[in-house]
């Protein structure tokens, strides 16, 4: 049995499986199986799967079932004691799994392991940008507001602790669920809050930007409304679970939110919008000025700056049509 299985959900990837497979076949820990779970394509998705003449790699397909169905199809397939999730549009370097093994051997009490992001874009080219999160000493309270796993490409977990939030659904007669099908949006920290919130196993990451990170074409402006409608969802959700710990971070989490998405609006040269959001989050807690002040800072004068100067063409024209 291969010590670690790499999960692929892909749905109508023929772009970019190519490559993704390619980075994940490079790895320099040897021992492991890769399991591309073809949600329902209607491209060569699973013609590309099954050309790479790796025993290694294994495919699966089924219907569509959406990101968090197809982890749960590969999960369930998987035989690896370690499981690692990479979408079918990212990369992985190299040596990332050989890194998350020795960690996750050296640390028996860590049930999730994760590491920084370097963000690329549609062809693959750094953006210049990066997730550089915490790396130890993670609570739920840290998952929570901050969400240091940051992608569903970077983790890789022990299949106990996957196990150990393991549910099936009444609906569901043939596997057992580990993400939360029902969402099409923050299954992933949904995930890892309630590991973190029902378990004892413990969250970290190891150092460097070991996933490469794919920032599509719109991706940064697409469905800003809908992502804070599944993440109020995610905690509607799991405040019975905690209502204690609910009560006491909400409302810092929601700010922190709000300013995650501030950012994303500024990306997309939304300053209107990233303002709206920024002033909302500080309405609600001062906790993301006071524990990051740089970056809240930052995301506000930058939202403020796009809002004015995206304005200012516009007055400038309108005085020069008047007259004025």
């Amino acid at each position: 049995m291969p010590q670690a299985t790499i999960v692929v959900p892909a749905y109508n990837v023929e772009r970019t499986l190519p490559a993704t497979l390619a980075s994940l076949r490079a790895q320099t820990h040897r021992d492991f199986e890769i399991v591309v779970v073809d949600d329902g394509s209607t491209d060569r998705t699973a013609a590309i799967a099954r050309a790479t003449g790796d025993r290694r790699v294994r495919l699966v397909q089924q219907p569509n079932r959406g990101l968090a169905g197809a982890r749960n199809t590969g999960i369930q397939n998987a035989r690896g004691v370690y499981v690692g999730f990479c979408d079918a549009d990212d990369l992985w370097r190299p040596g990332k799994l050989a890194a998350h093994v020795a960690h996750l051997e050296a640390a028996p009490h860590v049930g999730l392991s994760y590491c920084g992001s370097e963000l690329i874009d549609e062809a693959g080219q750094p953006l210049g940008l990066s997730q550089t999160p915490r790396l130890r000493d993670v609570t739920a309270a840290h998952v929570f507001k901050r969400n240091p796993v940051g992608n569903g490409s970077a983790p890789v977990m022990r299949r106990a602790a996957l196990d150990a939030i393991a549910w099936r659904p009444v609906a569901e007669p043939h596997r057992d669920w580990w993400f939360d099908e029902t969402f099409r949006q923050s299954e992933d920290i949904e995930c890892w809050l309630r590991l973190a919130l029902t378990t004892d196993w413990e969250i970290e990451g190891v150092p460097g930007l070991l996933t490469r990170y794919r920032i599509a074409g719109g991706g940064l402006s697409a469905g800003i409304a809908a992502q804070f409608a599944a993440w109020e969802r995610m905690v509607d959700k799991l405040r019975p679970v905690a209502p204690g710990f609910m009560e006491r971070h909400e409302p810092a989490a929601r700010a922190y939110q709000l300013r995650y998405l501030a950012r994303r609006a500024v990306s997309a040269g939304q300053g209107r919008q990233a303002l709206d959001l920024g002033l909302r989050s500080m309405a609600l807690s001062r906790r993301p000025l006071i524990e990051e002040p740089v970056k809240t800072g930052t995301t506000l004068a930058a939202a403020a700056a796009l809002h004015l100067f995206r304005k200012l063409p516009l007055r400038a024209a309108t005085l020069s049509r008047a007259g004025a």
